[in-house]
């Protein structure tokens, strides 16, 4: 939900025709989805606090525990949202959180692309004709990651910071696309050993395009 509200946002804000009205609809999308991010988070946090049992299974589902990639995913469109809109709303007073966020998406989108190949490698079951797309998202958040970060350094006015951003923008990214490509390789196999998956997961196939 904050990944597709995000970055139809931006899309909006971004599109090169004049359509009056287009750019207050789009920040107000954004300003939405930070309500929908935060209320999510603390709706997820609550159900790990009442129900901590019943939350940790998701560490052996093989399907579920993929999306936890959407987490920095969602907060990254709302970084990139800031840098289109807050700026130009507050000033580049919101610099420094949006700094700050930042390298908080870059610690959650790297535990997220080792931390649950990982849980796949020793706790998970999997099989190859139940493989979908779904397998990109905790990997694919480092590539998000690293997107923002080119988008966040030109506006740092310190040139070590920058440097800073920018050089792990570029790890970010090199960690996660030949794992990606790679995961492409073998849903590409999948798909013609074991045909199209079953009608509940259809939608997962557009996630191929993320990476791509």
């Amino acid at each position: 939900a904050t990944m597709g509200t995000g970055v139809l946002a931006l899309a909006l804000a971004q599109l090169p025709v004049h359509i009056p009205g287009i750019h207050v609809f789009a920040e107000g999308l954004w300003l939405f989805n930070i309500v929908l991010f935060i209320l999510f988070s603390v709706l997820y946090g609550a159900r790990w606090v009442l129900y901590f049992d019943e939350a940790r299974r998701i560490f052996g589902h093989s399907t579920v525990s993929m999306f936890f990639g959407t987490i920095p995913m969602g907060l990254a469109t709302i970084l990139n949202g800031a840098l289109v809109f807050g700026v130009e709303r507050w000033g580049t007073g919101v610099l420094p959180w949006v700094e700050a966020l930042w390298w908080l998406d870059v610690a959650l989108a790297l535990l997220c692309g080792v931390a649950i190949p990982y849980l796949m490698f020793t706790r998970q079951e999997h099989s190859i004709d139940q493989m979908t797309a779904v397998w990109l998202l905790p990997v694919v958040a480092a590539e998000v990651a690293a997107a923002s970060g080119g988008l966040l350094a030109p506006h740092l006015t310190d040139v070590h910071r920058q440097f800073q951003v920018l050089i792990t923008s570029y790890v970010l990214w090199a960690v996660s696309l030949p794992v990606a490509f790679s995961i492409l390789t073998i849903l590409t196999l999948r798909m013609a050993l074991h045909k199209l998956p079953q009608a509940s997961m259809a939608a997962s196939s557009w996630l191929a395009l993320g990476p791509i």
